[in-house]
């Protein structure tokens, strides 16, 4: 039974992430490429953050603001690379746009420039997952599970799932809004990424607090649906508005 409730836990945080990869991005090399790399870099920029910390952990209890310090670093630290990914993946798609127009081949769409920041925010999503989800799961295959003191009713490893699958979904789709604000030099779209994510991680220190975690998921679900939401309302705008200028064209 604590097989199938590992294999459920993993399957809670990266499910969906499964079938998007599956449905959309193992159709096209390159995206499978973009999945990779980005899962490699996010990878990396954790390990480096969690050595910076290395000296001042572990850290107490109480206080409290060590903690949003540690949030407010890692969110900033991470959003300054994502702006790097940005830039990196800018000179390749001009890099692809000049290939394809001395060959006499189209150059990207904008579906296709969509479904590159998709599969970079999905490399982005996973490494947090494999970083803060999976590598805590090898005991939940054990002979029982796991309750934490201040979420005592609801088993430590499902509650790392729920938080995973949350954080999954906010960095797979906010790279889709990242990249569209700095393409249309956007400031909503380019602040409303960062804002989003240092607000997620600061709710997460709500679980340090007794029964935190109930308060905590809810709100952090909460910043889930304002993330698709937004990146739904902008997706819809792009698509509409590609589609008039190539019939004006025409």
């Amino acid at each position: 039974m604590t097989v199938a409730a590992g294999v459920g836990y993993a399957l809670i945080a990266l499910g969906p992430s499964l079938t998007l990869f599956v449905s959309v991005i193992s159709k096209k090399p390159f995206l499978i490429l973009t999945v990779l790399s980005s899962t490699l870099l996010w990878l990396v920029s954790l390990i480096v953050l969690s050595g910076l910390w290395r000296a001042f952990l572990p850290l107490k209890p109480t206080p409290w603001w060590p903690y949003g310090v540690l949030v407010f670093t890692s969110v900033c630290f991470q959003e300054a690379l994502r702006v790097l990914f940005w830039k990196v993946y800018k000179k390749l798609e001009d890099m692809l746009d000049a290939f394809a127009s001395r060959v006499s081949k189209p150059s990207l769409s904008l579906t296709e420039k969509m479904q590159i920041a998709l599969a970079g925010g999905l490399g982005h999503g996973v490494a947090h997952a494999v970083f803060f989800c999976l590598s805590l799961l090898t005991p939940a295959f054990g002979p029982a599970t796991y309750y934490a003191d201040r979420c005592s009713w609801i088993p430590f490893f499902l509650v790392s799932a729920i938080l995973a699958l949350a954080f999954v979904t906010i960095h797979t789709f906010s790279m889709v809004i990242a990249f569209n604000g700095h393409a249309e030099a956007n400031k909503l779209d380019q602040y409303f990424v960062p804002i989003v994510h240092l607000i997620s991680g600061i709710l997460t220190l709500i679980d340090l607090a007794p029964g935190g975690c109930v308060v905590a998921i809810p709100l952090l679900y909460f910043m889930v649906a304002l993330t698709l939401m937004h990146c739904g309302k902008m997706v819809h705008r792009r698509l509409v508005d590609d589609r008039n200028r190539r019939v004006r064209l025409q």
